[in-house]
C-alpha cells in the first residue's frame, strides 16, 4: 500500500513539473511562435525569429519535457529497458521533428498548420501520453 502511495506521489510531482513548464513557458523560453499561434496566424506573416536562439530553446524545452516524461515512465513501470527505448525514441523523434520544423519554416512557410503541429510535438509532452498506454498494454500482454 505504501509503495502505491509513493508511486502516485512521485508521478503526481512529475506531472506537476510538466504543468509548470507549460505555465511558465513565456518566461522560461524564447519562442516567438507562442503569441503568433494564439492569434489568427493563417493571415499573418511569420514572425521574425532568431533561428539559433529558437533552436536551443526548443531543444531545452524538449529535453526538460523528455527528462520528466522518462522519469514518469520509470516511476510507473520500474523497467530500465523501457527507459532505454524511450530515451532512444525521444532522441530520434527530436531529430526528425526539428529537421521537419526548420524545413517547413524556411522552405514551406505557407504550410503554417504543418509548422504549428510539428512545433506542438516539440514543445508539448505528447509522446508520454502515447507511451504510457502502450507500455501498460505491453505489460498486460506479458
Amino acid at each position: 500500500m505504501q509503495k502505491n502511495k509513493s508511486t502516485i506521489a512521485l508521478a503526481s510531482i512529475l506531472v506537476i513539473l510538466l504543468v509548470f513548464i507549460r505555465i511558465f513557458e513565456n518566461t522560461l523560453f524564447y519562442d516567438p511562435f507562442l503569441m503568433y499561434f494564439k492569434n489568427d496566424f493563417t493571415t499573418l506573416p511569420l514572425p521574425p525569429i532568431d533561428s539559433v536562439t529558437l533552436f536551443f530553446n526548443l531543444l531545452l524545452r524538449y529535453f526538460l519535457n523528455s527528462l520528466i516524461s522518462i522519469g514518469l515512465l520509470y516511476v510507473l513501470f520500474k523497467n530500465k529497458e523501457i527507459l532505454k527505448l524511450t530515451a532512444f525514441l525521444y532522441i530520434l523523434f527530436f531529430l526528425m521533428l526539428i529537421i521537419g520544423f526548420y524545413i517547413t519554416l524556411y522552405y514551406l512557410p505557407e504550410n503554417k498548420m504543418v509548422l504549428f503541429y510539428i512545433r506542438r510535438f516539440i514543445i508539448q509532452p505528447i509522446f508520454v501520453l502515447l507511451f504510457i498506454p502502450a507500455f501498460f498494454y505491453q505489460e498486460k500482454v506479458k
